[in-house]
C-alpha cells in the first residue's frame, strides 16, 4: 500500500539538485512519485515500504543518492553556515584576484575587457561551473550514463561520444543562439541591459555558492522542470547514440551559469562569435567532468567542500562586478576603475 513520507535533504544547493534528487528516488522500485523542495531541503515520497520504518526508509533511499552527495534524514538538519572557512576562502580569492590583475598588466592574458566576455573568460567560468554545485545535474547524468554502459565491453566509446558531442552541440546552438541576436539588431541600451542582467545572474548564483544567504536560492534562473526532466530521462537509455544525446541535452539543463553564459551569447548577434563563446565555456567544464566519466569524483562529498565553494563564489561574484563595472564605463556612466 503506498503511503506518503517526509524526509529532509542534506547537500541540496540549488535548482539543479531538486531535479537530480527526484530523478533517482523515481527511479527505486519502491517509490511511485518524489517532489523536492529547494526552499526547505525536504522530499515528499509516495511509496509501498511495507512495516519499514522511516529511518529505515531513509537509509534505503539514500543508498541512491549517496554517489550525487545527497543524502535523507528523518529528522530536520540544522543548518550551519560555516563562517571559518572564509579564513581560507578569502585569501585564496583575493590570490586569484591579483594574479589575474598581474596577468592582465603582462598583456599574457585578456579575460575580460570593456566591451565584451572573452573567450577566456568563458572558459575560466566553466572551470568554476564544473566545480560548483549547480554542475551537479550534469554530473549526475554522466554518472548515470556510465552506471548505464559500465557492464558493456567498450567503455570508452561512450565517454567520447557524450563529451564530442557535448562539446559540438554547444558551439552550435551557442551560434544560433548568436545568429538570433543578429536578426534583432540588439543596440546599445538592449546590450547594456543584458549585460547587467548577465551580471546580476551571476552575482546571486555566486552569493549562492556561499552557501551562507539562503535566501538568494529563490531568484535562481531555472530551466523549465519539464524540459530538463526529460533530459536527464535520456542518461536511462541503453542505446549506442544516448551519450551523444545526452551531451546535446546538456545544454537545456538547470546550470545557472550556462544559462548566464547563453544569455551573453544572445548579445554577440554573431553565430561565430556565439559558438565559440559557448564553446570555450563547454571546454572549461570539459576537465572535471572527464574525471568524473572515469572517477567517481565528488567534490560536494570532500571535507574541504565549504572552503572549495566559498572560494568559487567569491570568484564569481568578483566576475560579475568587475562586468557590471565595465558595461558602466562604456555607456559613460561611470569613469573607469581598472585599467587593464
Amino acid at each position: 500500500m503506498n503511503k506518503n513520507y517526509t524526509f529532509h535533504v542534506k547537500g541540496m544547493h540549488c535548482n539543479a539538485c531538486i531535479l537530480l534528487t527526484e530523478s533517482e528516488l523515481q527511479d527505486h522500485a519502491k517509490v511511485l512519485s518524489a517532489k523536492s523542495s529547494l526552499k526547505t531541503n525536504s522530499v515528499k515520497i509516495c511509496g509501498d515500504f511495507g512495516d519499514m520504518s522511516l529511518e529505515s526508509i531513509a537509509q534505503e533511499l539514500t543508498g541512491v543518492l549517496t554517489k550525487h552527495g545527497y543524502s535523507l534524514d528523518v529528522e530536520k538538519q540544522i543548518k550551519t553556515k560555516n563562517w571559518t572557512d572564509f579564513k581560507v576562502a578569502i585569501p585564496i580569492a583575493i590570490s586569484f584576484a591579483l594574479l589575474f590583475v598581474l596577468l592582465q598588466k603582462m598583456g599574457i592574458v585578456n579575460l575580460v575587457n570593456t566591451n565584451n566576455v572573452t573567450y577566456g573568460t568563458s572558459f575560466v567560468i566553466g572551470i568554476i561551473a564544473s566545480l560548483s554545485t549547480c554542475m551537479a545535474v550534469v554530473g549526475g547524468l554522466v554518472l548515470s550514463m556510465s552506471a548505464t554502459f559500465a557492464r558493456g565491453s567498450d567503455k570508452v566509446k561512450p565517454q567520447l561520444l557524450f563529451h564530442g558531442g557535448r562539446l559540438v552541440s554547444f558551439f552550435i546552438l551557442g551560434g544560433v543562439i548568436g545568429a538570433i541576436g543578429a536578426v534583432f539588431a540588439l543596440n546599445t541600451t538592449t546590450t547594456l541591459v543584458l549585460n547587467v542582467f548577465i551580471a546580476i545572474v551571476m552575482l546571486i548564483l555566486g552569493i549562492n555558492l556561499l552557501d551562507v544567504f539562503h535566501w538568494a536560492k529563490k531568484f535562481q534562473l531555472a530551466t523549465p522542470k519539464f524540459i530538463s526532466k526529460h533530459a536527464l530521462r535520456v542518461s536511462k537509455l541503453n542505446h549506442m547514440i544516448t551519450p551523444l544525446l545526452v551531451g546535446i541535452a546538456t545544454f537545456i539543463l538547470p546550470c545557472g551559469f550556462t544559462q548566464s553564459m547563453q544569455i551573453y551569447t544572445l548579445s554577440t548577434g554573431s553565430f561565430l562569435r556565439g559558438g565559440l563563446t559557448m564553446f570555450s565555456f563547454a571546454l572549461g567544464t570539459l576537465p572535471v567532468l572527464a574525471l568524473i566519466s572515469f572517477s567517481s569524483l565528488n567534490i560536494q562529498s570532500n571535507s574541504k567542500a565549504g572552503i572549495f565553494f566559498k572560494t568559487a563564489g567569491l570568484i564569481v561574484i568578483m566576475f560579475a562586478l568587475f562586468n557590471l563595472i565595465n558595461s558602466l564605463v562604456v555607456i559613460g556612466l561611470i569613469s573607469p576603475i581598472f585599467n587593464f
